[in-house]
């Protein structure tokens, strides 16, 4: 996906950036204006993220809606819903964060989540980073409760595990 986009807008790099902002927030382009949701967003918000002018914003949008590839991606967008991550410690919920050597490997979402569960432990959110948009990719596994130290190096014996912090 990000691939197309990237061809699509090259030569325009503070339009792919608004791209990226659009892409990464989950946010639609649809009859020439952008949404989160059914929520409309103006686009001098998107210009002040992105750090352009908003006629920027609006060419992006308008070149994206020329686009068949990119329009059909854009149209299709929808954001991921409420993140529990900034929230955890006050739920009395667990935060595991695992870097990957490599967020292509397969199986470290599904061996993680073994390990949890043989704990007996109900994970109530899996956040994954997408490689192509974010710099550092994390899986982030918000369970139900704190998830014992001891696991960390089982965590890291995981095929593909760089780093992992509980809290």
């Amino acid at each position: 996906m990000w691939d197309k986009i990237v061809k699509a807008l090259e030569g325009y790099p503070e339009r792919l950036n608004v791209a990226k902002i659009l892409i990464k927030n989950g946010l639609s382009v649809r009859n020439g204006k952008i949404y989160c949701g059914d929520i409309i967003i103006p686009v001098v918000r998107i210009s002040r993220v992105a750090k352009v002018d908003r006629r920027t914003v609006t060419q992006t949008v308008k070149m994206i809606e020329g686009n068949p590839d990119l329009k059909v991606i854009f149209n299709g967008i929808s954001p991921a819903g409420s993140s529990l991550r900034d929230v955890a410690k006050h739920l009395n919920f667990g935060v595991v964060e695992i870097t990957p050597v490599d967020a292509r490997t397969p199986g470290i979402l599904a061996a993680s989540a073994s390990l949890i569960a043989q704990k007996n432990i109900s994970i109530r959110q899996a956040i994954v980073d997408d490689p192509e948009l974010t710099p550092e990719p994390k899986l982030t596994l918000i369970t139900e409760m704190k998830v014992p130290g001891e696991l960390i190096p089982e965590f890291l014996r995981i095929k593909g595990v760089s780093k992992v912090s509980v809290y």
